[in-house]
């Protein structure tokens, strides 16, 4: 719904643009236009990520986000796969597993540790993964582009090194899109881009309190 507002948006930017101004005026507004919509486009977009964390005495793999899938060739449905972790397959499957559509196209990591195959002790959610030298990318059967994903899986008594994955960022993708990628994050802990933000609002609330309270102090 988000992108057809953002269509609709242009549409009118451009039109606007051809009735009001000419020439070289109406190119500029029409690239600056462009570059609003491509920025709004971006900011919609909400990538495929999923990340193995240590908790305790478990692993957890935690995945949220959406595909685009143009430019990735479908391939037909998988066979049954648990939620598992293969780090030199490479291959991780999380959600609750299943039969999958598989997509064949993406670039990227051939391999994210030196371990074997792991099963999840459990999973929930969508069933997400990539997989194989080929890296296929693994979605839910009947998935349609951007619609969005979340899963998880748990891998109890585990550690990383018992999982043999090797922590660090790997990323595979298939076009230049925000969406058109699979994140696998290990051991990461990304701090929001927002939050520098929020932390800076907290502390201008915090100047402005002490400063009302001393103007009180100071008039009573």
């Amino acid at each position: 719904m988000a992108r057809a507002v953002v269509d609709g948006f242009g549409a009118i930017l451009t039109a606007r643009a051809q009735k009001s101004v000419g020439g070289t005026s109406r190119l500029r507004v029409l690239a600056a236009a462009c570059a609003l919509l491509g920025l709004t486009a971006s900011a919609n977009a909400s990538p495929y990520v999923v990340t193995l964390h240590e908790v305790g005495s478990d692993v957890v793999a935690t995945g949220a986000g959406e595909f685009d899938l143009t430019g990735l060739q479908f391939l037909g449905a998988s066979t049954s796969l648990p939620p598992e972790v293969d780090a030199p397959l490479p291959r991780i499957v999380t959600g609750i597993g299943g039969q999958m559509n598989l997509y064949g196209g993406a670039t990227g990591p051939t391999t994210f540790g030196t371990g074997s195959e792991h099963d999840a002790s459990s999973g929930t959610g969508d069933s997400v993964g990539v997989s194989d030298q080929a890296l296929l990318i693994l979605v839910p059967i009947g998935y349609t582009s951007t619609d969005p994903l979340s899963d998880s899986a748990i891998y109890l008594g585990a550690t990383f090194a018992s999982l043999g994955v090797t922590p660090g960022t790997y990323k595979w993708t298939w076009g230049n899109g925000a969406d058109q990628s699979f994140t696998l994050e290990i051991g990461q802990t990304p701090i929001p881009a927002a939050l520098p933000l929020f932390a800076t609002g907290l502390g201008s609330l915090g100047l402005l309190g002490w400063r009302r309270r001393r103007k009180a102090a100071v008039v009573a």
